[in-house]
Protein backbone atom coordinates (compact mmCIF):
# COMPACT_ATOMS: atom_id res chain seq x y z
CA UNK A 1 0.00 0.00 0.00
CA UNK A 2 1.27 3.46 -0.95
CA UNK A 3 2.47 5.62 1.92
CA UNK A 4 1.05 9.12 1.46
CA UNK A 5 2.82 11.97 3.19
CA UNK A 6 0.91 15.22 3.46
CA UNK A 7 3.37 18.12 3.54
CA UNK A 8 1.22 20.77 5.19
CA UNK A 9 2.95 24.15 5.42
CA UNK A 10 2.10 27.76 4.77
CA UNK A 11 2.85 29.14 1.33
CA UNK A 12 6.53 30.08 0.99
CA UNK A 13 7.72 27.62 3.65
CA UNK A 14 9.72 25.64 1.11
CA UNK A 15 7.48 22.74 0.04
CA UNK A 16 8.46 22.93 -3.63
CA UNK A 17 12.13 23.49 -2.73
CA UNK A 18 12.02 20.34 -0.58
CA UNK A 19 10.49 18.37 -3.46
CA UNK A 20 13.16 19.54 -5.90
CA UNK A 21 15.88 18.70 -3.37
CA UNK A 22 14.37 15.23 -2.87
CA UNK A 23 14.13 14.46 -6.59
CA UNK A 24 17.70 15.62 -7.22
CA UNK A 25 19.09 13.51 -4.35
CA UNK A 26 17.05 10.33 -4.82
CA UNK A 27 18.35 8.92 -8.08
CA UNK A 28 17.02 5.42 -7.39
CA UNK A 29 13.33 6.29 -7.78
CA UNK A 30 11.17 7.23 -10.73
CA UNK A 31 9.14 10.38 -10.12
CA UNK A 32 5.91 11.88 -11.40
CA UNK A 33 5.58 15.55 -10.45
CA UNK A 34 2.06 16.94 -10.91
CA UNK A 35 1.49 20.69 -10.79
CA UNK A 36 -1.53 22.93 -11.54
CA UNK A 37 0.15 25.08 -14.19
CA UNK A 38 2.23 24.57 -17.32
CA UNK A 39 4.66 27.30 -16.22
CA UNK A 40 5.56 25.22 -13.17
CA UNK A 41 6.38 22.31 -15.50
CA UNK A 42 9.28 24.34 -16.90
CA UNK A 43 10.49 25.22 -13.41
CA UNK A 44 10.75 21.56 -12.41
CA UNK A 45 12.55 20.61 -15.62
CA UNK A 46 15.07 23.42 -15.15
CA UNK A 47 15.58 22.69 -11.44
CA UNK A 48 16.20 18.96 -11.95
CA UNK A 49 18.36 19.01 -15.06
CA UNK A 50 20.28 15.85 -14.15
CA UNK A 51 17.06 13.87 -13.64
CA UNK A 52 15.89 14.57 -17.22
CA UNK A 53 12.23 15.22 -16.49
CA UNK A 54 10.01 15.11 -19.57
CA UNK A 55 6.53 16.43 -20.24
CA UNK A 56 3.91 14.31 -22.05
CA UNK A 57 3.15 16.02 -25.36
CA UNK A 58 0.40 15.15 -27.79
CA UNK A 59 1.83 12.48 -30.05
CA UNK A 60 -1.18 12.32 -32.34
CA UNK A 61 -3.01 9.94 -30.03
CA UNK A 62 -3.44 12.40 -27.18
CA UNK A 63 -1.43 13.37 -24.10
CA UNK A 64 -2.66 10.39 -22.07
CA UNK A 65 -1.17 7.99 -24.62
CA UNK A 66 2.07 10.00 -24.49
CA UNK A 67 2.05 9.71 -20.69
CA UNK A 68 1.64 5.94 -20.92
CA UNK A 69 4.61 5.64 -23.28
CA UNK A 70 6.79 7.67 -20.89
CA UNK A 71 5.68 5.52 -17.94
CA UNK A 72 6.52 2.39 -19.88
CA UNK A 73 10.00 3.80 -20.56
CA UNK A 74 10.60 4.56 -16.85
CA UNK A 75 11.04 8.28 -17.48
CA UNK A 76 10.82 10.97 -14.82
CA UNK A 77 7.67 12.88 -15.70
CA UNK A 78 6.32 16.34 -14.95
CA UNK A 79 2.79 17.26 -15.98
CA UNK A 80 -0.40 19.02 -14.94
CA UNK A 81 -3.41 18.24 -12.79
CA UNK A 82 -5.55 18.22 -15.94
CA UNK A 83 -3.69 15.27 -17.45
CA UNK A 84 -3.38 13.42 -14.13
CA UNK A 85 -7.18 13.54 -13.76
CA UNK A 86 -7.45 11.48 -16.97
CA UNK A 87 -5.69 8.50 -15.36
CA UNK A 88 -7.23 5.08 -16.00
CA UNK A 89 -6.46 1.38 -15.44
CA UNK A 90 -3.58 1.47 -17.92
CA UNK A 91 -2.06 4.41 -16.05
CA UNK A 92 -2.39 2.54 -12.77
CA UNK A 93 -0.77 -0.64 -14.11
CA UNK A 94 2.20 1.25 -15.57
CA UNK A 95 2.73 3.28 -12.37
CA UNK A 96 2.66 0.15 -10.24
CA UNK A 97 4.90 -1.95 -12.44
CA UNK A 98 7.55 0.78 -12.72
CA UNK A 99 7.79 1.70 -9.02
CA UNK A 100 6.90 5.39 -9.23
CA UNK A 101 6.78 8.07 -6.52
CA UNK A 102 4.19 10.83 -6.84
CA UNK A 103 4.70 14.46 -5.88
CA UNK A 104 1.42 16.33 -6.08
CA UNK A 105 1.80 20.10 -5.92
CA UNK A 106 -1.50 21.23 -4.37
CA UNK A 107 -4.59 19.09 -4.06
CA UNK A 108 -6.45 17.92 -7.16
CA UNK A 109 -10.12 18.05 -8.05
CA UNK A 110 -10.84 14.46 -7.07
CA UNK A 111 -14.64 14.74 -6.71
CA UNK A 112 -17.03 16.25 -9.23
CA UNK A 113 -20.79 16.21 -9.65
CA UNK A 114 -21.94 14.80 -12.98
CA UNK A 115 -24.72 17.03 -14.35
CA UNK A 116 -27.86 15.02 -15.06
CA UNK A 117 -31.26 15.93 -16.43
CA UNK A 118 -34.49 14.67 -14.91
CA UNK A 119 -34.92 10.90 -15.39
CA UNK A 120 -31.34 10.48 -16.73
CA UNK A 121 -30.33 8.23 -13.86
CA UNK A 122 -33.35 5.96 -14.24
CA UNK A 123 -32.51 5.49 -17.93
CA UNK A 124 -28.83 4.89 -17.13
CA UNK A 125 -29.81 2.16 -14.66
CA UNK A 126 -31.45 0.27 -17.53
CA UNK A 127 -27.90 -0.45 -18.75
CA UNK A 128 -26.15 -0.68 -15.39
CA UNK A 129 -26.55 -1.46 -11.70
CA UNK A 130 -25.28 -0.17 -8.36
CA UNK A 131 -22.75 -2.22 -6.39
CA UNK A 132 -21.42 -0.89 -3.08
CA UNK A 133 -22.42 2.64 -4.18
CA UNK A 134 -20.49 2.40 -7.47
CA UNK A 135 -22.22 2.44 -10.84
CA UNK A 136 -21.35 -0.78 -12.73
CA UNK A 137 -22.02 -0.83 -16.48
CA UNK A 138 -23.65 -4.05 -17.70
CA UNK A 139 -24.42 -3.51 -21.39
CA UNK A 140 -20.96 -3.53 -22.96
CA UNK A 141 -22.51 -3.24 -26.45
CA UNK A 142 -24.22 0.03 -25.54
CA UNK A 143 -23.46 2.93 -27.90
CA UNK A 144 -25.49 6.07 -27.32
CA UNK A 145 -25.89 9.39 -25.51
CA UNK A 146 -24.51 7.98 -22.23
CA UNK A 147 -21.21 6.76 -23.67
CA UNK A 148 -19.27 9.12 -21.38
CA UNK A 149 -21.12 7.70 -18.36
CA UNK A 150 -20.40 4.17 -19.61
CA UNK A 151 -16.66 4.89 -19.86
CA UNK A 152 -16.48 6.45 -16.38
CA UNK A 153 -18.45 3.55 -14.91
CA UNK A 154 -16.14 1.01 -16.54
CA UNK A 155 -13.21 2.85 -14.94
CA UNK A 156 -15.03 2.49 -11.59
CA UNK A 157 -15.12 6.24 -11.01
CA UNK A 158 -18.86 6.89 -10.58
CA UNK A 159 -20.64 6.72 -7.24
CA UNK A 160 -24.41 7.00 -6.80
CA UNK A 161 -25.74 9.22 -4.02
CA UNK A 162 -29.22 8.60 -2.60
CA UNK A 163 -30.29 7.15 -5.94
CA UNK A 164 -30.44 10.68 -7.34
CA UNK A 165 -26.88 11.93 -7.98
CA UNK A 166 -23.80 10.74 -9.78
CA UNK A 167 -20.43 11.80 -8.38
CA UNK A 168 -17.22 11.29 -10.31
CA UNK A 169 -14.33 10.07 -8.14
CA UNK A 170 -10.73 10.15 -9.25
CA UNK A 171 -9.82 6.44 -9.60
CA UNK A 172 -8.58 5.69 -6.11
CA UNK A 173 -6.49 2.72 -7.24
CA UNK A 174 -4.16 5.15 -9.04
CA UNK A 175 -3.07 6.65 -5.70
CA UNK A 176 -2.60 3.16 -4.29
CA UNK A 177 -0.37 2.18 -7.24
CA UNK A 178 2.50 4.52 -6.28
CA UNK A 179 5.42 3.30 -4.20
CA UNK A 180 5.03 6.48 -2.16
CA UNK A 181 3.36 9.85 -2.57
CA UNK A 182 3.74 13.41 -1.31
CA UNK A 183 0.88 15.91 -1.34
CA UNK A 184 2.04 19.51 -0.83
CA UNK A 185 -0.56 21.97 0.40
CA UNK A 186 -1.73 24.09 3.34
CA UNK A 187 -4.58 23.33 5.78
CA UNK A 188 -5.15 19.88 4.27
CA UNK A 189 -7.57 18.93 7.05
CA UNK A 190 -10.41 20.90 5.46
CA UNK A 191 -9.82 20.14 1.78
CA UNK A 192 -11.89 17.91 -0.46
CA UNK A 193 -8.99 15.57 -1.19
CA UNK A 194 -8.72 14.87 2.55
CA UNK A 195 -12.40 13.93 2.70
CA UNK A 196 -11.91 11.77 -0.42
CA UNK A 197 -9.05 9.91 1.29
CA UNK A 198 -11.20 9.39 4.37
CA UNK A 199 -14.10 8.14 2.24
CA UNK A 200 -11.91 5.58 0.49
CA UNK A 201 -9.99 4.70 3.66
CA UNK A 202 -6.63 5.79 2.29
CA UNK A 203 -4.05 6.24 5.05
CA UNK A 204 -1.91 9.35 5.17
CA UNK A 205 0.56 10.95 7.56
CA UNK A 206 1.01 14.65 8.31
CA UNK A 207 4.39 16.36 7.94
CA UNK A 208 5.65 19.87 7.49
CA UNK A 209 8.89 21.24 6.07
CA UNK A 210 11.58 23.31 7.73
CA UNK A 211 14.88 24.71 6.53
CA UNK A 212 18.09 24.18 8.52
CA UNK A 213 21.51 25.26 7.20
CA UNK A 214 20.09 25.59 3.67
CA UNK A 215 18.75 22.02 3.79
CA UNK A 216 15.02 21.34 3.70
CA UNK A 217 13.77 18.59 6.01
CA UNK A 218 10.44 16.94 6.70
CA UNK A 219 9.37 16.81 10.31
CA UNK A 220 6.22 15.27 11.85
CA UNK A 221 3.45 17.84 11.82
CA UNK A 222 2.91 17.66 15.58
CA UNK A 223 6.55 18.76 16.08
CA UNK A 224 6.17 21.85 13.89
CA UNK A 225 6.95 25.33 15.09
CA UNK A 226 3.87 27.51 15.53
CA UNK A 227 3.56 30.14 12.83
CA UNK A 228 4.43 33.68 13.89
CA UNK A 229 2.05 35.82 11.84
CA UNK A 230 3.22 39.19 13.17
CA UNK A 231 4.82 40.19 9.87
CA UNK A 232 1.88 38.88 7.86
CA UNK A 233 -0.62 40.84 9.96
CA UNK A 234 1.39 44.02 9.48
CA UNK A 235 1.42 43.53 5.71
CA UNK A 236 -2.25 42.66 5.10
CA UNK A 237 -4.41 45.79 5.16
CA UNK A 238 -8.08 44.75 5.10
CA UNK A 239 -10.47 47.50 4.06
CA UNK A 240 -12.78 48.34 6.95
CA UNK A 241 -15.41 50.64 5.49
CA UNK A 242 -19.05 50.25 6.48
CA UNK A 243 -20.34 51.96 3.35
CA UNK A 244 -18.83 49.61 0.76
CA UNK A 245 -18.84 46.55 3.04
CA UNK A 246 -22.59 46.73 3.69
CA UNK A 247 -23.30 44.75 0.52
CA UNK A 248 -21.78 41.64 2.14
CA UNK A 249 -23.25 41.90 5.62
CA UNK A 250 -25.59 38.86 5.49
CA UNK A 251 -24.21 35.35 6.08
CA UNK A 252 -24.79 34.19 2.48
CA UNK A 253 -24.12 37.46 0.66
CA UNK A 254 -21.77 37.04 -2.33
CA UNK A 255 -22.26 33.26 -2.41
CA UNK A 256 -22.85 31.68 -5.83
CA UNK A 257 -26.58 31.41 -5.15
CA UNK A 258 -26.70 35.06 -4.02
CA UNK A 259 -25.30 36.21 -7.36
CA UNK A 260 -27.83 34.00 -9.15
CA UNK A 261 -30.93 35.46 -7.52
CA UNK A 262 -32.66 38.04 -9.69
CA UNK A 263 -33.71 40.02 -6.61
CA UNK A 264 -30.02 40.75 -5.89
CA UNK A 265 -29.24 42.31 -9.28
CA UNK A 266 -29.24 45.80 -7.76
CA UNK A 267 -26.87 44.68 -5.01
CA UNK A 268 -24.57 43.20 -7.67
CA UNK A 269 -24.62 46.58 -9.43
CA UNK A 270 -23.74 48.21 -6.10
CA UNK A 271 -20.85 45.79 -5.64
CA UNK A 272 -19.54 46.70 -9.10
CA UNK A 273 -19.68 50.39 -8.19
CA UNK A 274 -17.90 49.69 -4.90
CA UNK A 275 -15.21 47.73 -6.71
CA UNK A 276 -14.56 50.60 -9.11
CA UNK A 277 -14.47 53.14 -6.27
CA UNK A 278 -12.02 50.98 -4.32
CA UNK A 279 -9.58 50.48 -7.19
CA UNK A 280 -9.82 53.81 -8.98
CA UNK A 281 -10.70 56.35 -6.28
CA UNK A 282 -9.71 55.04 -2.87
CA UNK A 283 -6.47 53.18 -3.69
CA UNK A 284 -5.86 54.75 -7.13
CA UNK A 285 -4.16 51.54 -8.19
CA UNK A 286 -2.76 50.90 -11.66
CA UNK A 287 -4.13 47.84 -13.42
CA UNK A 288 -0.70 46.16 -13.39
CA UNK A 289 -0.86 46.03 -9.59
CA UNK A 290 -4.45 44.78 -9.24
CA UNK A 291 -5.93 41.31 -8.93
CA UNK A 292 -9.60 40.64 -8.24
CA UNK A 293 -11.92 37.68 -8.35
CA UNK A 294 -15.48 36.49 -8.29
CA UNK A 295 -17.20 33.36 -9.55
CA UNK A 296 -16.43 32.85 -13.23
CA UNK A 297 -20.06 33.07 -14.35
CA UNK A 298 -20.39 36.53 -12.78
CA UNK A 299 -17.10 38.09 -13.88
CA UNK A 300 -18.75 40.13 -16.62
CA UNK A 301 -21.27 41.60 -14.14
CA UNK A 302 -18.50 43.07 -11.97
CA UNK A 303 -15.98 44.03 -14.66
CA UNK A 304 -15.18 47.71 -15.04
CA UNK A 305 -12.80 50.26 -16.45
CA UNK A 306 -9.20 49.93 -15.30
CA UNK A 307 -9.40 46.50 -13.69
CA UNK A 308 -11.28 44.01 -15.91
CA UNK A 309 -8.10 42.45 -17.33
CA UNK A 310 -6.67 41.99 -13.82
CA UNK A 311 -9.13 39.20 -13.04
CA UNK A 312 -7.62 36.06 -11.46
CA UNK A 313 -9.67 32.89 -11.09
CA UNK A 314 -10.76 32.28 -7.50
CA UNK A 315 -9.30 28.74 -7.51
CA UNK A 316 -5.81 29.79 -8.60
CA UNK A 317 -2.96 28.07 -6.79
CA UNK A 318 0.78 27.47 -7.08
CA UNK A 319 1.60 30.34 -9.43
CA UNK A 320 4.07 33.19 -8.86
CA UNK A 321 2.89 35.18 -11.86
CA UNK A 322 1.11 37.83 -9.78
CA UNK A 323 3.65 38.31 -7.00
CA UNK A 324 3.99 42.05 -7.76
CA UNK A 325 0.25 42.72 -7.36
CA UNK A 326 -0.52 44.59 -4.14
CA UNK A 327 -4.17 45.71 -4.52
CA UNK A 328 -6.71 42.90 -4.20
CA UNK A 329 -10.47 42.40 -4.15
CA UNK A 330 -11.99 39.06 -3.13
CA UNK A 331 -15.63 39.34 -4.17
CA UNK A 332 -16.99 35.92 -3.25
CA UNK A 333 -18.31 34.02 -0.25
CA UNK A 334 -17.09 30.43 -0.48
CA UNK A 335 -19.20 27.39 0.37
CA UNK A 336 -18.79 23.76 -0.56
CA UNK A 337 -20.92 22.63 -3.49
CA UNK A 338 -24.11 21.51 -1.65
CA UNK A 339 -24.18 18.25 -3.62
CA UNK A 340 -20.56 17.50 -2.73
CA UNK A 341 -21.30 18.26 0.91
CA UNK A 342 -24.37 15.99 0.76
CA UNK A 343 -22.25 13.28 -0.84
CA UNK A 344 -19.68 13.26 1.97
CA UNK A 345 -22.33 13.55 4.69
CA UNK A 346 -24.17 10.58 3.21
CA UNK A 347 -20.95 8.57 3.62
CA UNK A 348 -20.47 9.73 7.23
CA UNK A 349 -17.52 11.93 6.32
CA UNK A 350 -17.79 15.24 8.17
CA UNK A 351 -16.63 18.45 6.50
CA UNK A 352 -15.28 21.74 7.87
CA UNK A 353 -16.95 24.33 5.67
CA UNK A 354 -15.51 27.49 7.24
CA UNK A 355 -11.98 26.12 7.16
CA UNK A 356 -12.52 25.07 3.54
CA UNK A 357 -13.58 28.62 2.66
CA UNK A 358 -10.57 30.02 4.52
CA UNK A 359 -8.10 27.75 2.73
CA UNK A 360 -9.50 28.72 -0.69
CA UNK A 361 -9.19 32.42 0.14
CA UNK A 362 -5.67 32.18 1.57
CA UNK A 363 -4.42 30.30 -1.49
CA UNK A 364 -5.78 33.06 -3.72
CA UNK A 365 -4.42 35.90 -1.58
CA UNK A 366 -0.96 34.29 -1.65
CA UNK A 367 -0.72 34.72 -5.39
CA UNK A 368 -0.06 38.41 -4.63
CA UNK A 369 2.84 40.45 -3.24
CA UNK A 370 2.24 39.06 0.26
CA UNK A 371 4.16 35.95 -0.82
CA UNK A 372 7.19 38.25 -1.13
CA UNK A 373 6.54 39.66 2.36
CA UNK A 374 5.35 42.92 0.84
CA UNK A 375 2.30 44.91 2.01
CA UNK A 376 -1.05 44.48 0.27
CA UNK A 377 -4.45 46.17 0.42
CA UNK A 378 -7.49 43.91 0.14
CA UNK A 379 -11.21 44.52 -0.21
CA UNK A 380 -13.31 41.60 1.10
CA UNK A 381 -16.96 42.67 0.95
CA UNK A 382 -18.29 39.42 2.45
CA UNK A 383 -18.40 39.85 6.23
CA UNK A 384 -18.07 36.08 6.72
CA UNK A 385 -14.93 35.82 4.60
CA UNK A 386 -13.44 38.97 6.13
CA UNK A 387 -13.92 37.62 9.65
CA UNK A 388 -12.44 34.24 8.67
CA UNK A 389 -9.27 35.96 7.44
CA UNK A 390 -8.98 38.11 10.55
CA UNK A 391 -9.46 35.09 12.82
CA UNK A 392 -6.74 33.24 10.90
CA UNK A 393 -4.32 36.17 11.23
CA UNK A 394 -4.74 35.92 15.00
CA UNK A 395 -4.22 32.14 15.09
CA UNK A 396 -1.01 30.09 15.20
CA UNK A 397 -1.80 27.40 12.58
Amino acid sequence: MCKIKIIDAIMGAGKTSYAIQLMNEDKQSNYIYITPFLKEVSRVKQSCIDRYFVEPLNNGNGKLDALHKLLKDNRNIVSTHALFRMSNDTTRELIQSNNYTLILDEVCDVIEQIPLKKNDLSVILEYSHIDNDFLVWDDLEYDGRYNDIKLMAMNKTLMVVNNTLLMWNFPVEVFKAFKSAYVMTYIFQCQIQKYYYDLHKIDYEYYTVEKHNNIYKLIPYEQRKLIDKTGIKENIHILENDIINDVGEADYSLSASWFDRDKNKYLVATLKKNLYNYFRLKIKAKSDFIIWTTFKDYKIKLSGSGYTKSFLSCNSRATNEYKERDTLAYCINVFLNPMVKQFFNSKNVSVMEDRYALSEMIQWVWRSAIRENKPINIYIPSKRMRELLKDWLNSDY
